[in-house]
């Protein structure tokens, strides 16, 4: 599916939506194509007791963006499961929207493997994720 254009991505990862946590925690798509997706959270309502944005909220982030973006390469009939994720926060956002962009580093038949940078509104890097997808075929309907 690497022919798909950005609006067409766009209206796949709508259409599909992000899942329940994901809708739970504000996200939003901006753009979703195959070589970049980029998606938007508040940081309201995703932070630690603290006040400082919750580090599993940016792992929640690049793992639904590096998922959806794994699924939109597999193409119809095969189905992208996370099998590694890890991530290193490095700033920690405290206010406003943060905002993911993921890119692949690989995307091959069986495997894909993206990078999904998460900034903060002054464009500061927050979080750098890393996962890994397997694709499998989708059993045949009986």
């Amino acid at each position: 599916m690497s022919d798909v254009t950005t609006s067409e991505g766009l209206d796949w990862a709508t259409a599909r939506g992000m899942g329940a946590l994901a809708e739970k925690m504000g996200m939003e798509f901006v753009e979703f194509s195959v070589d970049r997706c980029v998606a938007t959270m508040p940081v309201e309502g995703n932070t630690q007791p603290v006040g400082l944005m919750h580090g599993g909220a940016y792992v929640v982030l690049g793992e639904s963006l590096g998922s959806m973006a794994a699924n939109l390469h597999a193409g119809a009939g095969r189905l992208a499961v996370g099998v590694d994720i890890n991530a290193t926060h490095t700033r920690s956002a405290t206010s406003g929207v943060v905002t993911g962009v993921c890119t692949p580093v690989h995307l091959g038949r069986s495997i894909t493997v993206h990078e999904i940078v998460v900034t903060d509104d002054q464009g500061r890097r927050c979080s750098t994720i890393r996962i890994t997808n397997m694709i499998k075929d989708l059993p045949a309907e009986r």
